[in-house]
């Protein structure tokens, strides 16, 4: 089987900090490489890969900022579709914009669509649903207008996380926005009175100077910045919880599944795919407020930190993501190039 993969390229594969896209792609590109697939990565010239990779951009433009996006997006999808007759199948992770190059070539596609920020893209997913096998990264996730050939969670490499002692601070990890309830992270932490260190890119600038950069003060709240996978193992192994108290419908949340990995539990408003991953009780606790968030705070030495990673490892471990894709790919072709999957 000849799998073409397209990544995106706002930053490298794999991401040297933050990068959940590019994250994607090179665990699943890695893991079809070690069974036998013989695949082609579609990604920037300095990303790291056993495949055959394809380039145009030098390097992610959000790590080169004098990179035009548009224009290197153009040049690194067209380059992929412009040799799309030497694959057996496409796996888009690129987001909408490959679509409208779906009907110019035979390959079957399979799209991961990683979230809907709002509807504005689905005109784009509407437009091909007849030549594009979708698939969603959580049940929570789907569109109800869409029909999705399957529904495949995320994996991690297990190997790469271990079982921490905790006790440390709490943490957050990810985007610094309002939706990922940053702010709310640091009342609970206060309130609770346990440190936290905040870790992650700073998305919205506007709220990190009004809402976060004044309370940082090195001791009881701390920026940290993004941060990569050999520092993730010592921040979310260390850590008393993970804090998740996000403000919109969280598509996946791989932060989550890394700190169960670490045998870190989560504290989480149950919104999006959290009921997925989350088990309360169990691997953390669903809290709705600030006063709920601070009791579960007190509880999670409640939980035992080895069942807390056991939750996981076997659910998303990235051997079961690659054998759900590879199951999907045959299914794709056996249904002919001209047939798009529906289940459901």
């Amino acid at each position: 089987m000849r799998v073409a993969v397209l990544a995106p390229i706002s930053w490298r594969v794999p991401p040297r900090h933050y990068g959940p896209w590019e994250q994607f792609v090179s665990l699943l590109t890695e893991g079809l490489v070690e069974r036998g697939v013989e695949v082609t990565l579609f990604a920037t010239a300095d990303s790291i890969t056993s495949a055959r990779l394809r380039a145009v951009a030098p390097t992610g433009y959000s790590e080169d900022r004098s990179l035009d996006a548009k224009v290197w997006e153009a040049l690194h999808i067209a380059r992929l579709f412009e040799e799309a007759a030497e694959f057996d199948v496409i796996h888009n992770s690129f987001d909408f914009l490959p679509l409208a190059f779906t009907r110019l070539v035979d390959t079957p596609v399979v799209t991961t669509i990683h979230g809907f920020a709002s509807d504005a893209t689905l005109p784009a997913y509407l437009e091909y649903a007849d030549r594009v096998n979708y698939v969603a990264i959580s049940e929570a996730d789907r569109h109800p207008a869409l029909r999705y050939a399957a529904t495949i969670h995320h994996g991690i490499d297990m190997t790469a996380f271990e079982l921490g002692s905790g006790g440390g601070p709490l943490v957050f990890l990810g985007r610094i926005h309002r939706d990922k309830g940053t702010a709310t992270a640091i009342e609970v932490a206060k309130r609770a009175g346990v440190p936290l260190v905040i870790a992650g890119i700073i998305q919205d600038a506007e709220y990190f100077e009004r809402e976060v950069e004044p309370h940082l003060d090195g001791e009881d709240v701390s920026y940290i910045g993004p941060v990569g996978p050999p520092s993730r193992q010592r921040l979310l192994g260390g850590a008393r919880a993970l804090l998740h108290l996000i403000d919109f419908e969280e598509p996946f949340g791989l932060s989550v599944v890394e700190a169960m990995a670490c045998g870190t539990p989560v504290i989480a408003h149950a919104r999006g795919s959290m009921r997925e991953i989350v088990r309360h009780g169990i691997n953390g606790f669903f809290v709705a407020g600030p006063a709920e968030s601070v009791a579960a705070v007190a509880d999670v030495g409640s939980l035992d930190r080895a069942s807390v990673r056991g939750s996981v490892v076997d659910r998303f471990d990235v051997s079961r993501m690659v054998e759900q894709y590879l199951t999907l790919y045959g299914r794709v072709l056996n249904a002919g190039g001209g047939s798009v999957l529906r289940a459901g």
